[in-house]
């Protein structure tokens, strides 16, 4: 299985090599940007677009993605796995479906570029037009190369040709699998055009809104589904669940406890939910007063100036290091990998599994992640595993809480680092929305800057480390359709934005 913190050295690796041969080799960099310009992409609008033909366009990007969602591939073998497993959600992809590959080849052409333009490590400049057209050529090359190598892996070692299909048809295997690398790696370039689409065309951004139609969609099912549960006999959806269990279509069994009987209901779950939606609008429209010493000072201002800013303009900040280097959970993970290694050539010492492969005694029991309710409440713990003590699940708590949030914080704090700051424009911006006088201007919105980039690795530190004791406490109850806490909260910043943006078109 690969998981997106896995690709951490490789995508170090690949930042150093596109510094040296494509930013400071100008020939290499004229040769790969006459190439580049051959490539079609989405261009920007020369002219204002109406906030009802952005919706139009991002309504019509939606409908042709949930399509792409439902079309098999044709020539699957039954057989086939899954590459991305419980990070499907984040990809914004159906799996087995045109959209296999989903935004995860622009997720990491991004990151690489924008890692790549903070620390100045390949000398770009995007203030410069030259230097901003090569960005964005580059971002293509990278977006491609993504396609290929991930249509490739998929072929290669998931996506199995189907033999029966083969021998109707009269051709041989491989030729089925071109044809299945065919179908993703144009679904995984479409998907690219179409995210260009909606940040360019459309409302907010392509990648969030394609995130937000991914975990909307398992938040619909988790919420309506009447298709039936393998393991219960009941529906999927909550409400009609609810609506079976009071007419009595599974009685409840008097040897379950009742807190298990909710909890397996979803009851919680949706009650958790609703609380998470909740609680990060709450955070996103928190107000923090930064000082404004200098200019403002000067101006008709006694004292220093508070100029007051939101989390929302941290954004990028807080959740980006969350959602693709998820410190916490990377972590964890490896030491589980190590764990469950040592434990399969006979070495206890560390700790034990069961058949299922969950640590139930010494360090590595106290160094596994929660998940669900069953891995902190005793009466749920003891179903499983009835030798565990109380006490060993409050340690096991405390741990997972306190790694979690110092990895968000040690991952908010690199991505400062090595991106840049806020832009001038979003300086301006947050100047026009606070009302604040500045009176000319460039003086000011400098001091500002100063006393903003100052400010916002503490904020957004402070930001991570929130939302990490969130991703804890809400993975303790649970969410609606099994969506992944983190994917919920990138998808409530990602509506709040459209709404914000939304409402200023309107007025």
């Amino acid at each position: 299985m690969i998981y997106p913190w896995m690709i951490g050295p490789l995508t170090l690796g690949l930042i150093l090599l596109l510094g040296a041969l494509l930013t400071r080799v100008k020939g290499i960099r004229a040769a790969v940007t006459l190439v580049l310009t051959k490539i079609p992409m989405v261009e920007r609008p020369r002219r204002h677009v109406p906030l009802k033909t952005k919706l139009m366009f991002t309504a019509a990007i939606l409908i042709l993605y949930f399509a792409m969602g439902n079309i098999p591939l044709f020539g699957l073998s039954p057989e086939s796995m899954e590459l991305f497993g419980q990070w499907r959600a984040i990809f914004a992809g159906e799996r087995f479906s045109l959209t296999a590959l989903g935004i995860m080849p622009i997720i990491s052409a991004s990151l690489i570029l924008q890692i790549l333009a903070g620390p100045k490590l390949g000398k770009l400049d995007l203030s410069d037009p030259k230097d901003q057209a090569f960005y964005l050529n580059l971002h293509k090359l990278l977006v491609l190369c993504f396609v290929f190598l991930a249509s490739f892996s998929y072929v290669i070692g998931f996506y199995k040709p189907d033999p029966g299909l083969a021998y109707q048809l009269g051709v041989s295997l491989q030729f089925i699998s071109f044809l299945i690398f065919l179908q993703v790696f144009f679904g995984g370039m479409l998907i690219y055009y179409m995210e260009g689409v909606v940040t360019k065309w459309g409302v907010g951004s392509g990648i969030g809104i394609l995130i937000v139609a991914g975990v909307t969609q398992q938040l619909i099912t988790g919420l309506i589904s009447w298709i039936p549960d393998p393991t219960s006999g009941l529906a999927v959806g909550v409400i009609p669940r609810w609506i079976e269990i009071t007419q009595h279509v599974v009685p409840y069994k008097q040897s379950e406890s009742w807190l298990a009987f909710i909890f397996q209901n979803y009851l919680i779950a949706l009650i958790t939910t609703v609380a998470v939606f909740l609680l990060v609008v709450y955070l996103t429209c928190t107000r923090i007063d930064v000082r404004i010493p200098g200019y403002l000072k000067r101006r008709r201002c006694r004292g220093k100036v508070r100029f007051p800013i939101t989390l929302m303009h941290f954004s990028y900040a807080i959740v980006a290091p969350l959602v693709f280097f998820p410190g916490g959970w990377a972590i964890l993970a490896c030491v589980q990998g190590i764990g469950r290694l040592l434990w399969c050539r006979g070495i206890t010492i560390f700790g034990t599994y069961d058949a299922q492969g969950n640590a139930v005694s010494g360090l590595m029991y106290y160094l596994d992640p929660i998940y669900s309710p069953w891995d902190w409440i005793p009466s749920l713990v003891h179903i499983s595993t009835p030798t565990i003590a109380g006490w060993q699940i409050a340690v096991r708590l405390a741990v997972t809480v306190s790694i979690m949030v110092a990895g968000a914080m040690l991952i908010a704090l690199i991505w400062l680092k090595l991106t840049p700051g806020l832009e001038t424009r979003d300086i301006k911006a947050m100047v026009r929305d606070s009302g604040l006088p500045i009176y000319g201007h460039r003086s000011g919105l400098k001091a500002i800057k100063r006393a903003v980039d100052r400010s916002a690795p503490k904020i957004a530190i402070l930001g991570c480390g929130i939302l990490g004791a969130l991703l804890v406490v809400a993975n303790m109850f649970g969410t609606l359709g099994n969506v992944s806490v983190l994917y919920l909260i990138v998808s409530v910043i990602v509506i709040y934005g459209v709404y914000g943006e939304v409402r200023s078109g309107l007025c």
